[in-house]
């Protein structure tokens, strides 16, 4: 009866260890059409199997309730209905910007035609073609329309899975603005372009002539991309929803060789849904040289020593463990600009710690411990504290500077001959009086 107690228990602890979890809950909206639904089976399965409990809605449904009582009722939003253009109330541009403020998570799918989705991607700085406009490539030589494209994986990604196979992709390309919150994902090919995919053998001409937008064309273009905001909610924006479908999942590449659908799927959203890249910073202490003591005010020229703690989210345990790998992360001590700007290392021997110690500048007010680490990919990390600089007490100063030495003789000195000036004056006054008495006694 043990050994069968001690099998169930190790049974479900290693049941546990292959669920990831995200750091931002598991509740997930898949808007779908019902006549799609069944398109994206494998995707969902795939995400229940790590733990998400899935909801389904069509696009023009108003239940379940997106947002309940001004609180979001989901960490995540999927949105497999690219082509759909009407959507309920709860769905609309301005309302899925609003869901990202409060820490809502969305991957979203688009459609070579216009539709209500078209018009948020240019609110993240994503510039899509003319309508019906898809990606399109004749390379590498295959039976299918030109159209669906086989598009190796990055050689180095922080999202993309290494060694992932080619991944095939069907839809619409976009350029990415110079947002510094964007993150790029999947380029398209060097030899693809946009253009209108029946327009035959001269669509290559028809495209850089198309309403004198010029030729959407080559590794420039982006078919997958991410966007995180400044409260740490995360965008996923993918140029075709059949990129998760059934379809592309079980297609080959070549002979024996299965697609890199389901690994860059999975990749995607454990990005999008806070499984990986995922940090936060604990705490943060200051407090000076040989003290631990935190204080509100300092003076100026006093040796300080600042401290951060940092984890990083584990989704296989669902836990957030000390983190060390940050190699570049600065701390700034700023009074409206930075006066001191120094590199806040990790602590050997101590997980998760990152110390700094520096002198305060000569210049008394009120400073900020600012620490903002932003990096593409990775959670933004934002610290400020606020301390008070000031001069030193009128007791607080050195009783002698030896730069003062010339000061310190000057003044003595002068003192010295005042002295004998006023005793060599008073003399010689008596004298000239005791000589003026004695001529009148005569």
């Amino acid at each position: 009866m043990l050994s069968l107690y001690t099998f169930l228990l190790f049974f479900l602890s290693l049941s546990g260890l292959l669920h990831a979890k995200s750091s931002d809950g598991d509740s997930v909206l898949i808007l779908v059409e019902e006549s799609h639904k069944k398109d994206f089976s494998l995707f969902y399965e795939d995400l229940k199997e790590h733990g998400y409990n899935l909801t389904f809605r069509a696009p023009k449904d108003e239940k379940p309730s997106v947002v309940d009582f001004d609180v979001p009722a989901f960490s995540h939003i999927v949105i497999l209905a690219s082509e759909s253009k009407n959507f309920a109330k709860d769905i609309t541009p301005q309302s899925l910007v609003e869901l990202l403020s409060g820490g809502t998570n969305l991957l979203i799918g688009l459609s070579a035609k216009q539709t209500p989705l078209t018009s948020l991607a240019s609110e993240f700085s994503l510039i899509l073609p003319p309508p019906a406009t898809p990606l399109i490539s004749f390379f590498p030589e295959r039976k299918d329309p030109p159209s669906v494209i086989p598009i190796n994986a990055p050689a180095s990604s922080l999202i993309i899975s290494p060694n992932t196979s080619p991944i095939w992709f069907s839809g619409v390309p976009f350029v990415l603005g110079s947002n510094p919150l964007l993150v790029p994902i999947l380029n398209a090919p060097a030899e693809s372009f946009a253009a209108d995919s029946e327009g035959g053998p001269d669509v290559l001409v028809d495209a850089t002539e198309r309403g004198g937008e010029g030729l959407w064309a080559g590794s420039q273009l982006s078919v997958a991309s991410g966007f995180q905001t400044t409260n740490g909610a995360r965008v996923t924006w993918l140029g075709g929803v059949d990129m998760l479908s059934d379809k592309f999942f079980k297609k080959d590449v070549s002979k024996g060789v299965k697609s890199g659908n389901a690994r860059f799927a999975r990749d995607i959203a454990a990005w999008t849904f806070q499984e990986s890249l995922v940090l936060r910073l604990d705490s943060t202490t200051h407090h000076l040289v040989n003290s631990t003591i935190p204080q509100e005010q300092y003076t100026t020229n006093d040796n300080l020593v600042f401290t951060a703690h940092i984890s990083r989210f584990h989704p296989r345990t669902a836990t957030w463990e000390p983190y060390s790998g940050i190699k570049d992360m600065q701390l700034e001590f700023t009074m409206l600009d930075p006066h001191i700007r120094t590199a806040l290392p990790a602590v050997a021997g101590s997980p998760g710690t990152y110390s700094t110690t520096f002198r305060a500048p000569d210049r008394h007010g009120v400073f900020k411990f600012v620490v903002d680490y932003k990096r593409q990919g990775w959670t933004h990390l934002q610290s400020s504290t606020t301390v008070a600089l000031v001069p030193p007490r009128h007791d607080g100063y050195p009783r002698f500077l030896s730069a003062a030495w010339p000061y310190y003789a000057g003044a003595i000195s002068t003192s010295v001959a005042f002295f004998i000036f006023s005793a060599a004056w008073l003399a010689g006054e008596s004298r000239e009086g005791k000589k003026a008495k004695g001529s009148k006694a005569q």
